[in-house]
């Protein structure tokens, strides 16, 4: 028999205890993330630390799930997309105020910092959970449970179940299933469409981040990011065997060589990086045509068929791994699939993604030909 003077005793011992061990005590529900593990979360967590997919967050989240957001990896987001995030700041009241917990890819990923915020959860990218074994199991022992979420793989599996991560999570379940059948949808439109097409050859493609100015060789992909939608979209990307990793400069000789029927830039609002393609909110047109004219210009390329043919793009660089990334897959594949794509309109997609999922307007350039 339960009495009251032991339930009083039970209850002043579970207020006393360490705070992971009232979260373990709390009602939980099993999340299922990117990874396939089974990880168990609290029913309604109050306290979220967000490594990255910041967008991601928003469009399933809301607004209102920022203001359970007590940490974040401002870097990712402040120092790689500084124009974007000031879009964010006037509409999400803690944004500008958010303490960082570093990140990994300049291994400043700080656990003491993670612990000391207290979150109920953790929202890890899958290449920060690669790098981060010792650290990630400091954090478990500290009670904080890690949902991994994963877009960089641009695989359909898992940015339907990072998304729906995200919305369990989060308790936004339906927004959740309502995001993931809208991408699903989109991917399987632009996938049937390219079947129907029925290329005799593959469209050769060049990808290249134009981050440090057409002077210098900036990195191409293979199997991941640019890399994963060229072979997606069923291209032939002159990088794949040309690269030492999944990312790295193509030598420019071997650009000439093969000879592309498609190149295409990656831009963005970069501070401080004069030569960059530009490209977001804030840029029209007509700048990021004059931002990419430059690599038109290079020695020989004036003679590659992408060139003589008006085939020279940019494409904003965030645009790829993304819950939004069908709107630069709708754009390439129009380009390499013309009469397949003649009714698809990849600007009036992102715009709707805007209107419907995220706080922000809609403005800017974020894919153009140099034409």
């Amino acid at each position: 028999m339960i009495t009251r003077r032991s339930l009083l005793a039970g209850t002043a011992g579970l207020l006393a205890a360490p705070a992971f061990v009232r979260r373990a005590a709390a009602v939980t529900r099993t999340v299922v993330d990117a990874l396939g593990r089974r990880v168990d979360v609290p029913a309604r967590p109050e306290r979220v630390v967000v490594n990255f997919n910041f967008e991601e967050f928003t469009a399933v989240s809301g607004v209102d799930g920022w203001h359970r957001v007590v940490g974040m990896s401002r870097s990712l987001w402040e120092g790689w997309r500084p124009a974007i995030f000031a879009r964010y700041t006037p509409i999400i009241p803690n944004l500008a105020a958010m303490p960082e917990i570093g990140n990994t890819d300049d291994n400043s990923f700080a656990v003491e910092k993670v612990i000391a915020l207290k979150p109920d959860v953790l929202l890890l990218a899958e290449w920060s959970w690669k790098v981060l074994e010792t650290q990630r199991a400091q954090i478990e022992a500290a009670g904080i449970p890690i949902v991994v979420v994963d877009y960089n793989a641009q695989s359909l599996a898992r940015h339907l179940a990072s998304t729906r991560a995200i919305g369990a999570v989060m308790g936004a379940e339906a927004r959740a299933e309502e995001l993931a059948q809208l991408y699903e949808a989109r991917y399987r439109d632009i996938m049937n469409r390219i079947a129907a097409a029925a290329p005799k050859t593959k469209p050769k493609v060049h990808f290249e981040l134009g981050r440090d100015g057409a002077d210098k060789i900036g990195n191409s992909y293979s199997g991941t990011m640019w890399g994963r939608i060229a072979t997606l979209l069923g291209a032939e990307n002159i990088a794949d065997g040309k690269l030492p990793g999944p990312w790295g400069p193509v030598n420019p000789e071997l650009v000439l060589a093969a000879d592309p029927d498609f190149v295409f830039i990656a831009g963005s609002s970069w501070v401080n990086k004069p030569s960059a393609v530009r490209t977001g909110y804030d840029t029209d047109l007509a700048t990021t045509r004059a931002s990419l004219a430059p690599y038109a210009a290079r020695p020989g390329w004036a003679g590659l068929k992408a060139a003589k043919t008006g085939e020279i793009h940019a494409v904003e660089h965030g645009l790829c791994r993304t819950l939004f990334d069908y709107v630069a897959m709708q754009y390439i594949a129009k380009r390499l699939y013309p009469t397949a794509f003649a009714d698809v309109d990849p600007v009036k997609s992102f715009a709707e993604y805007h209107a419907n999922y995220l706080p922000v307007a809609y403005s800017g350039t974020w894919m153009a030909s140099l034409a």
